[in-house]
């Protein structure tokens, strides 16, 4: 696989072999900025093995243990796509150790815990960000112009998000996110991380005032969701609801409702294909003089990437910690922000679940 060097680039370490971590390290592979320095697992033989296995470079130092990559002086930033109940150990202690953290999500269990995890990485000066790979699509921007535009969309007034997969017995039985000790959010934290996300950087991130469970999830038989769903209400009127689940076919549909027009997406966090994706927007629309069609019809416009998202992802992050470690910045501060207000919803969406479909006040 082709690497696009240059001559100071970011050496990342990545601590775990979750299946996630292969296309991170691909991304980190052609992100113009970085490099693949170290991996390391529990074995070295497991850590040997993911590296052959996924093409990282002859140079990579393989270990087998966590705390040799963190020890590492060489290595300038980690990833970390551990189990979600691993996060807090592994991240406090990988910004102790200065080094800059890429964390898979969700970030943690509860605000609680990723307050900790932010606290250790703004004692250190290192840059913090969540693997939400979607926001970095060169989609994303053009899709948040459409959204800003007053005279083509004007005021936001409905979200609606929604993340589902069939997953297979095995998965259902044995994966990490069915498991109460290891990711005990469930299909919440996995799927339902990236539709919260979804409704908050449409509301350019405003949090809701209440968050309300919808009734009927379904729980494994050790307590894990499976699948759920919310409705978020803020004090000016908006409303947005989401559902989440390892049950349901592959969906990945966004739609935001303004008073002018709609936007709507089909594949808002894998897209169909790697090198474009596309969305629809429409202005006005009313029916034609029979209401036999659309007037105007919604558009469909399509944003080209020579990068992957993952890419682009580790690129951004890339250039933030080089702006610490080369040029004396400080960290950016509104990924750690944007990570903090997904996980509040998070939590007052189990907590709504846990206290009967109650309506739960989010306060930050």
């Amino acid at each position: 696989m082709a690497v696009n060097p240059i001559q100071n680039p970011i050496q990342f370490g990545i601590i775990g072999c979750a299946d996630i971590a292969r296309k991170v390290s691909r991304a980190i592979i052609l992100a113009p900025n970085a490099a693949l320095y170290a991996i390391g697992s529990r074995s070295i033989d497991k850590a040997s093995q993911f590296a052959a296995a996924n093409g990282f470079p002859p140079s990579a130092k393989i270990y087998g243990s966590y705390d040799d990559v963190l020890d590492d002086p060489d290595v300038d930033a980690v990833y970390v796509p551990l189990p979600t109940s691993l996060h807090i150990r592994w991240a406090v202690l990988a910004a102790e150790k200065k080094k800059h953290l890429l964390l898979e999500k969700p970030v943690a269990l509860n605000v609680s815990e990723f307050d900790q995890i932010l606290q250790a990485c703004e004692a250190n000066g290192v840059q913090f960000m969540d693997a939400t790979m979607w926001m970095h699509n060169p989609r994303t921007a053009n899709m948040k112009e459409f959204l800003s535009d007053s005279q083509r969309f004007g005021q936001l007034k409905t979200i609606n998000s929604c993340f589902t997969f069939a997953a297979d017995p095995d998965f259902l039985k044995n994966d990490i996110r069915v498991k109460p000790d290891l990711d005990a959010l469930g299909a919440l934290g996995d799927a339902g991380w990236y539709c919260v996300r979804s409704i908050l950087w449409t509301a350019d991130f405003e949090l809701p005032k209440t968050v309300v469970a919808l009734r009927g999830p379904v729980l494994n038989e050790v307590g894990v969701i499976l699948s759920c769903g919310a409705s978020l209400h803020w004090e000016d009127g908006k409303v947005a609801t989401f559902h989440c689940s390892f049950l349901s076919n592959l969906t990945m549909d966004v739609t935001a409702i303004g008073t002018k027009g709609t936007l709507r997406l089909r594949d808002f966090i894998i897209p169909f294909e790697e090198d474009k994706a596309s969305f629809t927007m429409g202005t006005e629309s009313w029916f034609n003089e029979l209401v036999t069609g659309w007037v105007p019809k919604p558009s469909e416009h399509t944003v080209t990437t020579d990068l992957p998202q993952e890419a682009c992802m580790v690129r951004e992050f890339s250039r933030l910690v080089e702006g610490i470690k080369g040029n004396g910045q400080s960290p950016e501060k509104k990924w750690p922000t944007f990570s903090r207000k997904t996980q509040l919803v998070l939590d007052a969406v189990k907590a709504s679940i846990e206290k009967g479909f109650k309506p739960i006040e989010v306060v930050s």
